[in-house]
């Protein structure tokens, strides 16, 4: 999280990003369902991009691959503090994502813990 760099007015996401032909840092909304994102190159559309830890540059990958009609790119995970993953996909203009947790018990509790509910 990127605490000084806001979207939305709450701390981005920072990331490492590399395409065929060209890399750099983008920072993507973390509020889930937002798809604003500002990145330091242009991003054509319909374009798959390769996304790194900022800090090891570890990249972020899954066997997962989207299940829109006509993307099939892969999926990039993101695990959250609270416990699951949120997937995104890699696919410039694709609004594919979605929530996993392992065990959906232990991650609603956690949540509801952690949030006070």
């Amino acid at each position: 999280m990127d605490q000084e760099y806001l979207l939305k007015d709450r701390p981005s996401v920072k990331l490492n990003i590399e395409t065929d032909h060209d890399r750099g840092t983008i920072r993507l909304c973390s509020i889930y369902g937002c798809y604003d994102h500002v990145c330091d190159f242009d991003l054509h559309e319909r374009e798959i991009a390769r996304f790194y830890c900022p800090n090891c540059n570890k990249e972020l990958k899954s066997n997962d691959h989207c299940d829109e009609a006509h993307c099939h790119a892969p999926m990039i995970p993101f695990i959250l503090e609270v416990g699951g993953k949120v997937f995104i996909c890699s696919r410039k203009g694709c609004q594919n994502h979605f929530v996993a947790f392992e065990d959906l018990s232990t991650e609603v509790r956690k949540f509801y813990t952690e949030y006070g509910f």
